[in-house]
Order: C-alpha cells, then structure tokens, then sequence
C-alpha cells in the first residue's frame, strides 16, 4: 500500500541536493546561530553571579564587572546576529532560485499530454505557494533546530550543574510535550496540504479570469466569477481557521506544560532557599534558564508544523519533477539531416485515450514543396494529425516518416528545430516586436529580422509605431490588432526559415483587409515548402496541391479542389454548406 506519509519523508530528503552546494555557507550560519545561543547562556550566568554579588557579597566592583562583560556579549551577539541573518537569507533565496529554475527547466521538457491534463493556475500555484512553503522551511528549520539544540543542552548541562533535582522535574515533562507534538503534528500537516490545494485552485480561477477577461466582460460575467472566485477564497479560509484552532490548542498546550514546570521549580526551589541549601542567585539563576528552555520547546513545536506544512508543498512540487516526457529521443536518435519535405503515413492510429480512438488507419504520402490542406467536420481529427506530424505526440499503432525516416528515430531538437508552427490563435509574449519576431532565431541580425517583417507584411505597421521594433506588444499581443499579430507570428517563422511549416488557418477571423495582407505574407513563407494547412474557410485552399478530408478520425477522400468537387462527396458537401454561410 502507497505510504503518503513516507513519500512525504522521501521528498524532504530529495530537497538535501539542492541544499548540499550551500553546505559550507549553511555551516556557517548554524555556527553563528549556535554562537549567539551560547552567549544566551552566557549571559545568564553573568546575571546570576551579579545577582549575588548584589545580594550576598554587596560588591560595586564586581558588578561593574559583570555590566561591562554583559555590554561586550550584546555586542559580539549582535555582530553574530546581523552575519547569521544575511546568509541565511542568501542560502534560502538561492535555494529556492536553483529549485525553481530546476522545475521550470523540467516543466518544459514535459509533453503536451502533461499540459492537457493540468489547470495553468495550479501549476503556478505551485511554483510560488507551495515553493514559498519549502523556501520558508529550508531557511528556517535546519539552522533554528541547530539554535535551539544549543540552547536546550546547555541549558540542561547548567541547570544539572546548579541542581540536578530541579532539573530532573523539568525533565519529566519531555516525554509528555513529544506525543503533544506528534498527535497535533499529524492534522497540522492534513490541514496544510487541504490549504495549499486550494489555493492552487484560487489561482487557476485567478489566471481564467485574467487571461479571458474580455470574455468575461463581454457576457457581463463579473458577478459570476466574483461568485466563483469567493467560494475558492472561503474554502481556504475555512480550512486554514481550522489549522488556527489546531495552533490556537497546540502551542498554548506545550506552553502551559513548560510554564507548569517553570511553576514547580519556583516551589520547590524556594523552599530550598528557605533551608538554606541553595543561594538566591542559584534559584534565580535556575528560574531564567527553565524560562530560557521554554524557547526550545516552542520552537520546537514550530518547527515541526513548518515541516509538517512544507511535507506536503514538497510532495506537490515533486509530483511535477517525477512526471516524466511521454515524448523523448530514443538512445541511438540521430540527428535529422536538412529536410527536404517529403512527408508519409503509414497505417497511423491514435487515441488521447485509449478506448476513444481519434484516428484510426491514416496513411498518406506527400511530395516535398506540396501544400497540403486538411478538411473536415469538427472534431475529425485535423488538429490531432498535425500534432503527430509535429512530434507533439506519439502514434498508438503505426509509423510516421519524414524523408523516408521515421521521426521517433531522430532527436527531437534536430526535428523541431526544421518545423515551423503558425496557430490560429497567435501567440505573442509580452515583450517587444523585436523580441517576439527574433524568437523565431534569436541570433539573427537586424537585416535579417526586417528582411523577415517586410515579407509578412508586418515592417510599415510595426514602423507606424513611435518605438517601431521596440514597441511593447503587452500579455499576449493586447496592443495589437489580430492582423498585426498573425503577421508578427509569420514573420517569426520566416525567420526560422522551416522546411516543414504548420498552419492553423491564419485568417480565419480577420476582416478583408487584413487577411489580404497576411495571405500575401503567408504565400511568401509556404513558398518551397512543405506546408499542412488545417483549413477553415475551403475558399482559401482551393489552390493547394492536395486536400485531404478526414471524418471521425479517417481519411476519407483526397485530391485537388476540383477533384474533390467532381467527386460529389463529403468535401463538395462541406464546401456548399461553407458558400451557404451554414457552419459545420
């Protein structure tokens, strides 16, 4: 049976490598910590001699002394103190930095399937909830417990030495604050998790909302997602008021237990006063060190629902570093010489699931240079086929080939690195136009990257704008008009210069004007190459060199514009249907 309380242990261990390369740092500070603990100690032994010397020996001298030995510790310890607290603060962030760097690097390494099955929000609930939960544990736990270990031994070595049976009384009630800690530490842990789940789906609600807010306004849907956002919000409230009464019993319980042993050493020192068998500054002395050991025993606690909490960030996070690319080079992959644009199917079935088939027997063979158009009814599997075509994903049954090589034998990179992908539904990032059309080859020149935008139609625009190339186009193009965007996206693969080159029909929702102008440009890019157009308006593909009609996941009739007319079959069909203005 899965143990989850083992995983979460396991996990905990697993964050020991991106702590070890700060070992020395980390030494360090866990010795300037233990250093100010040991002056702690000092500290108040110089308070309990002073005591006597005050009420026993009566000497202005030797208190003088012990103020002035006081007043150079709090100087030492503030110096330890200020060396402590920057590194460890370096420690963490840099931590922290490496494991996020380390997730985000896997992250993309992930295929699409990954992606398909999780929400946006969760996953950036857990890059920033649930690793703020682990940096807050690694920067406190390890070095406070060193601390707090110095102070509860020592402690216990002085007050041994100052009386060992007031210390034996003490001592009775560890057995009792461990099962407090544990029988609290277990719902502590259960709460933290529910808590951080439920803010990584607060977020996905957050990111929905952002990310298609014109939708939302459109509709007039604010009270809605308000409503919806609120129910997520309240869930976290509940549950972490829940937490709070846990915390609100737990840390009151251990601290009555240490304070009722404070309570008996009062009692059972003074009548040792009383009888002269101890002096005034031993009880004294006695009294600040047990108040001194309740610090530990609390932090202890502490400490131990910051671990319990961070047990089950630490099992989210490492769910996403355990899940491993469905999609990878095969060991004897070799690289994909310069493709020339031959493309062939062979007998290619695929399902997302495995009892829902999505394609089913596919084979084909194409010329290279030829564009390819790909039609048929929604949900045929137009986009499906692309993606195979692209790598994205892997066929359940069959094979295929590239240049008469089958892709799973050659390295992704080498494969990608020749494919060229224009969506429908543009996708900018939110820096400039430089930025965004030099993605397509970062290394290009500036010839180059104007050379690329006056092919896709996209230099005068881009040049109408104050900054020109350094215009910021903003979250996903939202300074931009849709023409403007699909045209930066063109211009982006221009100057990747494919050999393979996917289009999701680029015009689709633009007025005249601007889909003229990105036709244009996109005849430009699919010249000379192998092009597979997923085809929405058939008005626009009535030139490509073949069309393929798939319906329910098979290729049912090929051939050119005109061929497929003649034919009287599914393409004349959709084609008439698209004329008549009927959407199917």
């Amino acid at each position: 049976m899965y143990d989850k309380t083992m995983q979460s242990k396991l996990d905990l261990k697993r964050l020991w490598i991106y702590v070890r390369p700060y070992l020395k740092p980390l030494t360090l500070s866990a010795v300037l910590l233990s250093a100010t603990a040991a002056i702690n100690l000092s500290l108040l032994w110089i308070l309990r001699n002073a005591f006597n010397d005050i009420l026993v020996a009566r000497s202005l001298a030797a208190l003088s002394t012990h103020v002035l030995a006081l007043f150079v510790l709090f100087l030492i310890q503030s110096i330890l103190s200020m060396g402590h607290n920057y590194l460890i603060t370096w420690i963490g962030q840099r931590v922290v930095t490496d494991f996020r760097n380390k997730l985000f690097e896997h992250l993309q390494r992930l295929s699409l399937s990954f992606f398909a099955k999780r929400r946006t929000g969760e996953l950036i609930s857990r890059f920033t909830n649930d690793v703020g939960v682990i940096q807050n544990m690694i920067v406190n736990v390890p070095v406070d417990t060193v601390k707090q270990t110095v102070t509860l031994l020592g402690g216990i070595a002085i007050l041994f030495y100052v009386n060992w049976r007031l210390c034996l009384m003490v001592l009775t009630l560890l057995p009792l604050i461990a099962l407090t800690a544990r029988y609290f530490g277990k719902k502590l842990r259960r709460l933290s998790t529910q808590i951080q789940d439920q803010l990584a789906d607060s977020s996905t609600v957050l990111e929905e909302v952002i990310s298609g807010i014109r939708m939302v306004k459109s509709f007039v849907r604010e009270e809605y997602e308000l409503g919806r956002f609120s129910r997520q919000i309240e869930r976290v409230l509940d549950i972490t008021m829940q937490k709070t009464k846990v915390l609100a019993v737990f840390v009151p319980v251990i601290t009555f237990l240490t304070m009722g042993a404070g309570a008996g050493v009062i009692w059972y020192g003074g009548n040792q006063v009383i009888q002269g068998h101890i002096t005034p500054g031993d009880l004294f002395a006695f009294a600040l060190y047990a108040g001194l050991m309740i610090g530990p025993f609390g932090a202890f606690a502490r400490l131990f629902s910051q671990i319990k909490e961070a047990q089950g960030a630490t099992q989210r996070v490492f769910e996403i570093l355990d899940s491993q690319p469905l999609i990878l080079d095969e060991p004897d992959a070799k690289p994909m010489p310069t493709i020339r644009g031959g493309v062939a199917f062979h007998h290619v079935n695929f399902a997302y699931e495995s009892d829902i088939p999505v394609l089913q027997d596919i084979s084909f063979e194409v010329e290279p240079g030829q564009a390819v158009a790909l039609v048929g009814p929604s949900g045929a599997g137009k986009t499906t086929l692309v993606n195979l075509l692209h790598r994205f994903y892997d066929p359940t049954a069959g094979w295929i080939e590239i240049d008469g090589q089958d892709i799973k034998k050659v390295q992704l990179k080498s494969l990608y690195s020749q494919f060229a992908l224009v969506p429908q539904e543009t996708i900018l990032f939110g820096g400039t136009i430089r930025e965004n059309i030099l993605y397509g080859r970062i290394e290009a020149g500036e010839e180059e990257m104007i050379s690329a935008a006056k092919a896709a139609n996209a230099h005068d625009f881009i040049m109408a704008f104050p900054k020109g190339y350094n215009t910021i186009v903003g979250e996903k193009g939202i300074n931009l008009s849709g023409g403007q965007r699909q045209r930066l996206a063109i211009a982006r693969a221009i100057l990747k210069n494919p050999r393979l080159l996917f289009l999701d029909e680029a015009t689709s929702s633009l007025d005249n004007e601007s889909e003229k102008l990105v036709q244009e440009a996109l005849d430009r890019l699919m010249k000379s190459r192998t092009s597979f157009i997923i085809a929405h308006r058939l008005t626009t593909i009535q030139h490509a060199d073949r069309i393929f009609v798939l319906d329910k996941g098979r290729l049912v009739e090929e051939g050119t514009h005109a061929e497929l007319l003649d034919r009287k079959g599914l393409y004349h069909h959709l084609y008439t249907m698209r004329l008549a203005g009927v959407e199917v």
